[in-house]
């Protein structure tokens, strides 16, 4: 390498930041104590700003554009060196490239619980969190108050820092909400609009601003969870006692359907359901109990038509109750007789009759023959 080249290595004739990340914030152009040239060309894109520091005082600020540097464009660099006008000689100057565009999924969240005083519920313990965008507004304040030298500052450096300061104010901001713990779902975005202006505010005097704020989720304690699940659910079912109804008699249908399931302990436990859903509408055709058991059916009246006889091989009837005590004295009907009734599943001894067997009993024996 030449004399000529090594001079011209000395002298930076371009300047730029091509970002290729999507968390760096601010980034030091590498001068490496090389000047650079009066005349060279700065080229500020889309989402960036440049801003001239010399010997550590903020100076010039570049807006998105390509320029040529020169005394005009940098009237207080040129102050603050001195330089005539018509300058041309290298110089040296510190360039930060301060990114401005939206940086979006920041992360923040409560790390401990918010008390707050629920009117429903009490003291409650809240937990919170969501997303947020930063942008940069003003990069002067932020390489006062934030960067300092650091040549590169990225989202990491800050998103500490910032999340402390969301979740004071967001945790103020539940506090002093006034809405029920359950009405906070439905409020979600007016509160997070509010901490939005609340936080920029906050963050004016570090060029920051919060443009974006998300809520994604505030939760309550698992215990109080569970008890608003169980409110739910009776909610849900509404009259306890039809639902009870309700399952009892959808077990009844399960069993009939599957009578060979659960043997005799199935059956059981069958014969248990039906005898309490009948106890459960018996208690319901009874309004004036007021839910208390309702007093004993009476016994079903016996059924018409009386009995049929099978007498010398012959079907007679039907002949009534009332009249089985003569058919007793004329020997027509005796214990081995077979009787049958609407409902019996075939004929049968007429001892075997419970109400028969009682006529049988009852009937005087035949008067003896008269004595010679």
């Amino acid at each position: 390498m030449g004399l000529l080249d090594r001079v011209k290595g000395q002298f930076i004739d371009i300047v730029e930041f091509l970002d290729d990340s999507r968390d760096t914030i601010v980034w030091r152009f590498p001068r490496q104590g090389n000047e650079i040239k009066m005349g060279a060309k700065l080229v500020v894109r889309e989402g960036q700003t440049a801003v001239f520091e010399n010997e550590g005082k903020i100076a010039d600020v570049f807006t998105p554009g390509t320029y040529t540097l020169e005394t005009q464009n940098m009237p207080i660099l040129s102050d603050l060196k001195g330089w005539k006008y018509g300058f041309n000689s290298p110089f040296k100057a510190e360039v930060y490239f301060v990114g401005t565009r939206l940086y979006t999924d920041m992360k923040w969240g409560t790390q401990e619980p918010v008390t707050v005083r629920d009117k429903e519920f009490g003291m409650v313990r809240l937990r919170a969190f969501g997303t947020y965008a930063l942008q940069v507004n003003d990069a002067a304040k932020l390489l006062r108050q934030l960067v300092g030298t650091d040549p590169n500052f990225s989202t990491d450096e800050v998103s500490e820092f910032l999340r402390q300061n969301i979740v004071s104010q967001v945790g103020t901001a539940l506090a002093t909400a006034n809405l029920s713990v359950l009405d906070m779902a439905a409020n979600q975005q007016t509160i997070a609009g509010t901490l939005s202006g609340t936080l920029t505010t906050s963050f004016a005097d570090m060029g920051i601003t919060i443009p974006k704020f998300v809520i994604q989720n505030i939760s309550l304690p698992p215990e109080v969870s569970e008890a608003l699940d169980k409110r739910t659910q009776m909610g849900v079912l509404g009259n306890l006692d039809q639902f009870t109804k309700f399952q009892a008699a959808t077990a009844i249908t399960e069993a009939a359907q599957n009578p060979g399931g659960g043997g005799i302990a199935g059956a059981g436990v069958g014969l248990g359901v039906g005898a309490a859903i009948g106890q459960q509408m018996a208690g319901a055709l009874n309004p004036q109990a007021g839910g208390a058991a309702a007093p004993a059916a009476a016994a079903p009246p016996p059924l018409p038509g009386g009995y049929f006889l099978g007498i010398n091989g012959q079907q007679v009837g039907p002949v009534a109750v009332n009249d089985l005590p003569a058919r007793v004295a004329s020997g027509e009907l005796t214990a081995d007789t077979l009787v049958w009734q609407q409902g019996m599943a075939q004929w049968t001894r007429a001892g075997d009759v419970p109400e028969v067997s009682a006529v049988l009993g009852a009937a005087p024996p035949p008067l003896p023959p008269a004595a010679q």
